[in-house]
């Protein structure tokens, strides 16, 4: 039952991200009324939401725009930071949404930084934990335990930034709607873009959830016999 649940999760996971791949690059050929970029309006809503200290700059990649709260910076992608289309101006308003978080303090992801050493921490040890955990089951079950403890706590971590994605998706919309820069249909195409997005995160939460229950059964199986 469980291998029909990973491969379950594994063929909505590619449908999701095909999606969010053919989402991106189908609003990214509609431009915004106002022609406004990334960048530009990255700038506009961290100062409308009175925010100074934030940076908005260049990164490469595709798709990997991001908040830094470590030096103070939204990330933006090519495709995002010099584009004026409808894809560009929710991914960079969804990022400044982060900044916005973090400057009102927003509880979950208070909760989510406090978690980022431990998850890497837990993320640079635990496949070889678990690997041999598994390996030494019958002498050492408490090598597994331990592996199954890092893990979880990559699981809650996942589930943590559901709320903190979903809350900046929200922000974002919200803000492009007041400011005017999407407003009727392309409103409704920038939700889409968002929630495509929101949903990866929610599948991934899901595959990390099956991983841990998985480990949990082996454990508990060699408890039985």
């Amino acid at each position: 039952m469980i291998y029909l649940i990973f491969i379950a999760i594994a063929v909505i996971s590619y449908l999701v991200q095909s999606s969010l791949k053919s989402k991106f690059e189908k609003y990214s050929k509609i431009p915004i009324p106002s022609g406004l970029t990334g960048k530009q309006i990255a700038e506009k809503m961290l100062h409308e939401n009175g925010i100074y200290d934030v940076s908005v700059v260049n990164t490469p990649g595709m798709l990997s725009d991001h908040f830094n709260p470590t030096n103070m910076t939204v990330n933006l992608s090519d495709n995002v930071y010099n584009s004026n289309s409808i894809a560009a101006a929710a991914v960079a308003a969804h990022e400044c949404g982060h900044a916005v978080q973090h400057a009102q303090a927003y509880s979950p992801l208070k909760m989510r930084s406090a978690l980022v050493p431990v998850v890497n921490f837990a993320s640079q040890f635990m496949t070889w934990i678990l690997l041999a955990g598994i390996l030494l089951i019958e002498t050492m079950p408490s090598i597994l335990l331990a592996g199954i403890v890092l893990f979880a706590t990559t699981t809650l971590f996942s589930f943590i930034t559901l709320p903190v994605e979903i809350n900046a998706s929200q922000r974002a919309i919200a803000w492009l709607n007041k400011a005017n820069i999407t407003y009727g249909q392309n409103e409704e195409y920038a939700k889409d873009a968002l929630k495509s997005a929101a949903y990866t995160y929610v599948v991934a939460a899901l595959g990390s959830l099956a991983t841990l229950i998985y480990y949990i059964f082996i454990f508990l199986g060699r408890q039985r016999n």
